[in-house]
């Protein structure tokens, strides 16, 4: 019998990209909550702060982290239950639930639809979207830069094949991109800012006016089951933590800059593009809910989900107290 312990042993340093067997587990009276996190916005405020180990103290939970460059591994490890929660943008649910994931949509928060964003070198030939066709556009598949790649496509009359599309994470796409060896790249914040820093990268163009900017907090089914109260006490102090941050967006800045190692300059970016608002965190709302829905249809219609969701069969909605 593997112990949750050694499950989460078994994704090393956080870059598996194998599925794990479902790990099938009664959970009630945890005293353990394994987070997923990335390396930006309110879930690496909360990890800084000890804001969650506070907030579970008096339950006798402890709290454990596990760093993730991207969604689709984190849900892949929370699906099958070597994580009890996390939060991803809003393509990975899709591949999670249609690959079997155990999981449930338990929260969201809103950011900026310009933190996602389509670069090009600065001396690139590519000057308008429809001069894609036919060039090497990198992005994660099954991350949000694959919703906003697809969406931005289609701005210029264009289809997801009409571009040759590589599969690179965000550190792979980063060296691939400075080195000359792809066309252009879809990525969001802080890569985004980091790579916008340097004089020598252009943007095409922002996914603002284009795409919604929905992320979400994902729980492993099994565990919400036996545990609801404490997702509906972390999502409550995620709100908490992320309420203080937006209001003071100096200190937020640096707290987030020595995170991330991103410096103080380009993390402001981040925290003040239009619409960016850390203290939109709640549990899941009719809007976010059909987002998902439209989303998902979206993506079965184009072959790129292999069958149709019902995104609605995992949306958790807490009980009354």
């Amino acid at each position: 019998m593997i112990s949750r312990r050694q499950t989460l042993g078994l994704f090393g340093a956080a870059a598996a990209t194998a599925i794990l067997p479902a790990v099938r587990a009664a959970w009630a009276a945890t005293s353990e909550f394994r987070i997923g996190w990335q390396k930006n916005g309110v879930l690496a405020l909360a990890k800084r702060r000890g804001a969650l180990e506070k907030r579970l103290a008096d339950r006798g939970i402890t709290v454990s982290w596990l760093e993730f460059t991207s969604g689709p591994p984190l849900l892949e490890a929370l699906g099958a239950g070597a994580l009890d929660f996390g939060a991803t943008g809003d393509v990975p649910p899709l591949f999670a639930q249609a690959a079997g994931g155990q999981l449930y949509y338990v929260g969201l928060y809103k950011g900026s639809p310009a933190a996602s964003a389509i670069l090009v070198r600065k001396d690139s030939p590519i000057k308008t979207l429809e001069d894609l066709k036919g060039k090497k556009v990198a992005f994660k598949r099954g991350s949000s830069a694959h919703n906003v790649t697809v969406k931005i496509l289609r701005q210029a009359g264009l289809k997801p094949e009409d571009v040759e599309q590589l599969d690179l994470s965000p550190p792979d796409a980063a060296a691939a991109f400075k080195n000359g060896s792809i066309d252009a790249w879809s990525i969001w914040d802080p890569y985004l800012a980091i790579a916008e820093a340097d004089p020598e990268t252009r943007i095409l163009t922002t996914a603002e006016g284009i795409v919604d900017s929905y992320s979400f907090f994902l729980a492993n089914r099994d565990f919400t089951d036996a545990n609801g109260q404490v997702v509906v006490d972390v999502i409550d102090e995620l709100a908490k933590v992320g309420t203080s941050a937006q209001s003071n967006i100096d200190e937020t800045v640096k707290e987030l800059s020595e995170i991330t190692g991103v410096p103080i300059d380009v993390t402001r970016v981040t925290l003040t593009r239009k619409g960016a608002d850390l203290g939109s965190v709640s549990t899941i709302t009719d809007a976010a809910a059909a987002y998902q829905q439209a989303l998902a249809d979206e993506f079965h219609g184009l072959g790129i989900l292999p069958k149709k969701l019902t995104t609605g069969d995992i949306v958790w909605r807490p009980k009354a107290s």
